[in-house]
């Protein structure tokens, strides 16, 4: 038996995962409601396991470190996120890691997470990491795409697109909602096309 491995990710409706310089959005773009952060909270609370490339690992580091106890960084998810067993898939990171149970799996991303996949009892999640899942996706190691889109257009100051560069794939809607009036969830399944 496979373990699902789902690719979540958060959008501009233009399709970038971040913005850069003169971008003044703040986290998630300023739209964060109630309803959007319960709902994180409660898809990463649970038996699942966490999987992250080194940067997006760096990064959330990097973020954590930066943000008081109270503060909007360490949001319920977010502190859930960090509670989950993670593998970081990294030829350049070494253990051990500033991170609750968290290992580090060197070599070829496609065979780690295929290896996972085929051992794991739990589910797989992956939030961000965008090369890494788009090699996943190629290799066809993605069960489900969750796209969290928020209503902002960042043409001038968005980086990090999202998809590109990837092959093409065909999706089909397994799931959605609208978290706080604005913000939209989408899960596919991934078809290469």
């Amino acid at each position: 038996m496979s373990a699902t491995y789902t690719f979540d990710v958060f959008a501009s409706l233009d399709g970038y995962g971040s913005y850069g310089p003169g971008g003044d959005w703040g986290g998630y773009w300023g739209k964060q409601g109630p309803e959007l952060l319960e709902r994180r909270r409660a898809q990463y609370d649970g038996d699942q396991r966490l999987v992250l490339g080194a940067t997006t690992f760096r990064d959330f580091q990097r973020m954590l470190a930066t943000g008081a106890d109270d503060s909007e960084v360490r949001d319920a998810w977010v502190t859930a996120m960090t509670r989950l067993p993670t593998t970081v898939v990294s030829s350049t990171l070494s253990g051990p890691l500033d991170w609750p149970d968290a290992t580090v799996a060197s070599g070829d991303a496609v065979e780690v997470v295929a290896r996972l996949k085929g051992e794991s009892d739990a589910p797989l999640r992956s939030h961000g990491s965008l090369s890494l899942n788009r090699a996943l996706m190629a290799a066809g190691l993605v069960d489900r795409v969750q796209v969290t889109l928020f209503p902002v257009l960042t043409g001038r100051t968005g980086t990090m697109p999202v998809f590109g560069g990837a092959d093409d794939f065909d999706l089909e809607l397994l799931e959605s909602r609208t978290l706080d009036g604005r913000v939209q969830e989408l899960v596919y399944r991934p078809t290469r096309h």
